[in-house]
């Protein structure tokens, strides 16, 4: 048995035991994080009672490949700016193209950012890209504190050494860095968190209202607003008297064109570079699933740095957005859509934009007749065809009703990038249900594990 398997048995074990089993501290647990408004819509943000563990190793591959490939996601959004072709297969609405050929007046393309990871049996696949930051940046240094003082934790820790793993710090670092290129002098600029509402939603999300308290006690005045509270007169944006330098956007181009269009107040004070946006409106490029199609077309990543196309070989699943035509794979030239209808069972077909409520269809899962109609969806709307990737799943015990029950549930881990740099890393788990649809569980802090 491994270092780990067996620290998380010893885990495991000493939740059942007596000074454990009656369940007082992992009540007191969900209450602090209510008290704290750690939730997840209206509920605590994690029912787990066990932390993810992972080795030193095992984070320092994952930070060193991590960093690998937001480099050459950048270098690829740098090539589509600037190609009408490479632009066209990223499969952009015409207004997300015209937002993303404003200059946001910095030079990065990603200021946050972070990969879904799957750690797997001593191997790693990073198999989708988000240039936005939820709740896990805010929440897991907040919970990794909770758990790391928590009863069973403290009777672990005198055989293991634990490493948190927080990043809030360089979330503020990098936007007010990005903020300083904008050309603003202001050290402690106005931050407003953009997210985006449902009609019938009337409080701000919870895990942004985490993300303004982060900044608030470092200094930095912040609101959260949802685009039909901002209004752009005499060059300033506001939210009521709250006049606004800096915004944090956590909602995604596609949501906020549903419902508004190009002469939005936002869209003008940016345009009029009146407002420093991050993540700018050009991160969407590499939003899109499609940025794994021309990561994994070697024609376009040949002159790129040895250590970037490694790790796009080692880490990345082989991706094409899905059309007629030829293209490779693996080096042999193939017709795509016949290669994809042949190889059902090695394949995954996603939606190209994360906002969209098409499904994902999971070939091996599905006949023959099943996968030729998802095809035909696919074609008809904007998806890709990636290979699939085995799920890393681990058992956790979970708190429900009362009682704690052991499940296998999948592990997504999220490294955290600023500036392309790794600082700290979250995990998600998710369930699936029998007719293969994903459920979230919650958020698990994360800890570098070692022997004393």
């Amino acid at each position: 048995m491994s270092q780990l398997s067996d620290a998380i048995a010893r885990f495991h074990r000493l939740l059942e035991s007596e000074a454990y089993k009656d369940l007082a501290w992992a009540e007191a647990l969900q209450e602090r994080m209510k008290q704290e408004h750690l939730l997840l819509g209206t509920r605590p943000a994690t029912p787990i009672l066990r932390p993810h563990f992972i080795t030193k190793r095992q984070y320092e591959n994952m930070v060193k490949g991590a960093e690998s490939l937001y480099s050459a996601i950048h270098r690829v959004q740098e090539l589509a700016l600037g190609n009408h072709q490479l632009m066209n297969r990223m499969q952009l609405l015409p207004a997300e193209k015209m937002l993303a050929a404003i200059d946001p007046g910095y030079p990065f393309l990603s200021v946050t950012e972070l990969l879904d990871t799957s750690l797997n049996n001593g191997t790693m696949r990073f198999t989708d890209y988000n240039a936005e930051t939820p709740a896990g940046i805010a929440y897991s240094e907040a919970l990794s504190n909770m758990f790391y003082d928590s009863p069973p934790m403290k009777e672990f820790r005198k055989r293991y050494s634990l490493t948190k793993l927080g990043s809030g710090k360089f979330v503020l670092q990098s936007l007010l860095k990005a903020h300083k290129e904008f050309g603003s002098k202001n050290k402690k600029p106005n931050i407003a968190i953009l997210e985006f509402r449902q009609p019938f939603q009337k409080d701000a999300a919870p895990e942004n209202l985490a993300v303004a308290e982060m900044f608030r006690k470092e200094g930095c005045a912040a609101e959260v607003v949802a685009p039909e509270h901002l209004e752009y007169k005499n060059g300033v944006l506001r939210k009521g008297d709250f006049a606004i330098d800096l915004i944090y956007r956590k909602m995604k181009v596609h949501e906020f064109l549903v419902r508004f269009d190009l002469g939005h107040p936002l869209v003008r004070a940016y345009r009029d570079k009146a407002v420093c946006i991050v993540n700018s409106f050009r991160a969407e490029l590499a939003q899109k699933k499609a940025i794994f199609d021309l990561l994994t077309d070697e024609a376009i990543t040949e002159k790129f740095p040895l250590v970037e196309r490694k790790a796009i070989k080692e880490f990345v699943p082989w991706t094409r957005v899905v059309r007629s035509g030829h293209t490779t794979h693996k080096g042999s030239q193939i017709d795509l859509l016949d290669f994809v209808k042949t190889n059902r069972e090695t394949l995954v077909l996603k939606p190209n934009d994360d906002s969209s409520e098409s499904p994902v269809y999971v070939g091996a899962r599905m006949d023959d007749a099943s996968w030729d109609r998802a095809l035909k969806q696919a074609i008809r709307n904007p998806y890709v065809a990636q290979e699939v990737t085995e799920a890393a799943t681990a058992e956790f015990p979970v708190l429900q009703h009362g009682t704690v029950q052991m499940k296998e549930l999948n592990v997504g881990v999220h490294p955290h990038s600023s500036l392309g740099k790794v600082h700290g890393a979250s995990s998600w788990l998710t369930a699936e249900t029998s007719s293969g649809f994903v459920s979230a569980v919650g958020l698990a802090p994360t800890f570098i594990l070692d022997s004393k």
